[in-house]
C-alpha cells in the first residue's frame, strides 16, 4: 500500500480543486501584475537552473513572486528529480526530517518520492533523520509542489524539513543533497519567506542584504547577515543548504528574479512579509 501525504493546506493556502488551482496559478500568479506577466513556455537556454529560492505564503500573497522562479525553470529544461528544502514551522518531528517513500498528493495529482535518491541523501548526512511526522502539516514544502507540477508535469522529488537553523547543519545537508543528486539532472528548491511583520522600508533594507548574499552564492555571508541584521527569515537553513548543494552541482551564478512584499499585494505596508524568487544557474 502506497503511503500518501495528504494536501493538508489545499483549500486554504491555495485552491483546493484541480480546476480552481490551475486558474489560480495562471491568473493570480503567472499573469498577476507582480508576476511574470505570461504563461511559462519551454525555451532553449544556455544556462540551466539547478537551484531556486521560492516563497511559501498563501498564493494570494506570494504566488506571483514564486511564479518568476518557476517561469525561469520552465525555460531551462526539465530536471529528473527535485529536492525541496523547507523550514519546520510547527516543531514536529526531528531536527532535520526526510521522507523516503510514498507520494505527496495535491489537487493536480500525486508526486512520488524518489526513494533511491532520498535514501542516498539521508545516508550521506550526519543530521538527517527519516521522519514523516514533521511533514504532516508543514506548508513550506507543500506549496512548491503545484508550481512544480504545472511547469514540469511528472517528476519525482524528495522533501526535507529543517527545524535546526544552524550553519554547520545547513552545510551538511547541502553536501548530502549534492551527493544524492550526483550524476543526475537535479533541482534544489529552498522554500523561504524573508522578513516577517516589519514596516515596508525596514523589510526592504534587511531583505536586500540577504538577497545580496544569495546572489553571491555565499551561505556563510547569508547566515552572518541574518544574524547581524536580526532578519526574521524563516528558511535561512534551507536557503544555505540549497546554495551549498547548487555549487557542488556546478552552479556559478545566481540571479534575483523578483522581490516584493505582502504590502505590495495588499497595500498595507505597516507590517509586511518579504518574498523573493531567485534562480541559481550552471552553464
Amino acid at each position: 500500500m502506497v503511503k500518501v501525504r495528504q494536501p493538508y493546506n489545499a483549500g486554504s493556502w491555495y485552491a483546493g480543486t484541480r480546476e480552481a488551482l490551475l486558474e489560480q496559478l495562471e491568473k493570480e500568479c503567472f499573469l498577476h501584475p507582480l508576476g511574470p506577466g505570461e504563461i511559462p513556455r519551454p525555451g532553449v537556454e544556455a544556462e540551466v537552473v539547478v537551484g531556486l529560492l521560492s516563497p511559501h505564503a498563501g498564493y494570494m500573497y506570494s504566488g506571483p513572486i514564486a511564479a518568476h522562479g518557476y517561469s525561469a525553470l520552465k525555460k531551462n529544461g526539465k530536471p529528473e528529480v527535485v529536492v525541496v528544502l523547507g523550514p519546520n514551522h510547527y516543531g514536529r518531528g526531528s531536527a532535520v526530517s526526510i521522507m523516503v517513500e510514498g507520494v505527496w498528493r495535491t489537487p493536480l495529482g500525486d508526486v512520488p518520492i524518489n526513494r533511491e535518491v532520498a535514501e542516498a541523501i539521508q545516508k550521506a548526512s550526519s543530521y538527517i533523520d527519516i521522519d514523516d511526522s514533521a511533514h504532516t502539516y508543514e506548508h513550506s514544502i507543500e506549496l512548491q509542489l503545484p508550481f512544480l507540477q504545472y511547469v514540469l508535469g511528472s517528476f519525482t522529488f524528495i522533501p526535507i524539513c529543517i527545524m535546526l537553523q544552524d550553519f554547520e547543519v545547513s552545510r551538511d545537508v547541502g553536501e548530502a543533497v549534492a551527493e544524492g543528486l550526483k550524476g543526475l539532472n537535479g533541482l534544489v528548491v529552498a522554500s523561504s519567506d524573508l522578513t516577517h511583520y516589519e514596516p515596508q522600508t525596514a523589510a526592504e533594507r534587511k531583505d536586500r542584504a540577504v538577497l545580496e548574499a544569495v546572489e553571491k552564492l555565499d551561505e556563510k555571508l547569508l547566515f552572518e547577515t541574518v544574524e547581524r541584521l536580526n532578519v526574521s527569515m524563516c528558511g535561512v537553513a534551507p536557503t544555505a543548504s540549497m546554495l551549498v548543494a547548487a555549487k557542488r552541482l556546478g552552479a556559478s551564478k545566481a540571479k534575483l528574479l523578483k522581490y516584493a512584499t505582502s504590502g505590495d499585494v495588499t497595500g498595507d505596508k505597516t507590517a509586511v512579509v518579504g518574498y523573493a524568487s531567485a534562480a541559481v544557474y550552471k552553464a
